[in-house]
């Protein structure tokens, strides 16, 4: 049985980056780790994958081969992968004594929106014992128009993968850059972001298309707060404490802190018996050993 994160988010939110970042958190913390890439649009790796899918299939090999165009031939990528899924199975088995992956899928939203392939692989990991938790990555909050369709893209996305998610607010440490390049903070306080706090105050800002279009804008704010579903960490991979607080709702929602240690019980009642203040005072050593690096 392997824990991990699934690593999702739209493009530049800082996927790569924060499974390496999540990656020598967790190494330092005493975790072993192993990172797998299944974007295979991606080349600029800041990690040393232990398995990477363009060694099972190629946007390149399957645009010449089908005709298809960037987007179809990703969508091509991952139904290849969902109907290979021995392969993934084989890559997480050979990553040896790792208790504890990350996925870094691609940034194409309606991967995880519109499609079911990328739902299909999870639950076909789930289905083999594997514990895992996707985490969503955001980084659109300064402009309303476009926290409004994070927020819409957010409770699609859990709506679709139908798995637990731990939704974060990702670059947090950009905040003070933009706060002097705009001469001034961002227009609500972090907690109306993270808490999603009566998001039709937004509307406020609104600009463009979200401006002319109020009772639209109106609307999907009140989709968002009927379903109570929506709401963000923060986090930046260089400061150990918000990825100290990020990694202990992780462990909670793909059961770490449950069942973690070798020979425990992998069934879901018997994890959830385990001896919760024992997975606490682990991570309070984890966070501590991290501190002390």
């Amino acid at each position: 049985m392997v824990f991990g994160q699934v690593v999702i988010g739209p493009p530049g939110s800082g996927k790569s980056t924060y499974c390496e970042g999540m990656r020598q958190y967790l190494e330092a913390a005493g975790r072993s780790v192993s990172v797998v890439n299944l974007d295979p649009a991606n080349d600029l790796l800041p990690y040393e994958p232990a398995a990477d899918i363009r060694e099972l299939v190629s946007v390149e090999g399957a645009a010449s081969a089908c005709g298809l165009g960037p987007n179809g031939a990703l969508v091509y990528c991952l139904e290849y992968l969902e109907a290979n899924l021995d392969w993934l199975e084989g890559a997480l088995s050979r990553a040896g004594s790792a208790s504890y992956v990350l996925l870094d899928l691609p940034g194409q939203v309606e991967l995880y929106t519109h499609y079911p392939v990328v739902r299909n692989v999870l639950q076909g990991l789930q289905r083999r014992g594997h514990r895992l938790c996707c985490v969503h990555l955001a980084h659109h909050c300064s402009d309303a128009e476009k926290f409004l369709s994070v927020l819409l893209v957010t409770l699609s996305t859990m709506v679709q993968l139908e798995m637990p998610q731990v939704n974060l607010l990702s670059k947090l440490d950009l905040v003070e850059a933009w706060r002097i390049q705009h001469v001034g903070p961002l227009p609500f306080n972090l907690d109306f972001y993270t808490d999603v706090l009566e998001p039709a105050r937004k509307r406020r800002g609104l600009e463009g298309f979200a401006a002319r279009h109020l009772k639209l804008s109106a609307a999907i704010c009140e989709l968002v707060e009927d379903f109570g579903l929506v709401g963000f960490g923060a986090v930046a991979v260089d400061d150990s404490e918000t990825m100290a607080r990020a990694l202990r709702s992780i462990d909670k929602a793909n059961g770490y802190c449950f069942g973690a240690t070798e020979g425990a019980p992998a069934g879901v009642f018997g994890c959830a018996a385990a001896d919760l203040d024992g997975g606490r005072r682990e991570q309070e050593k984890e966070t501590a050993t991290v501190r002390e690096l």
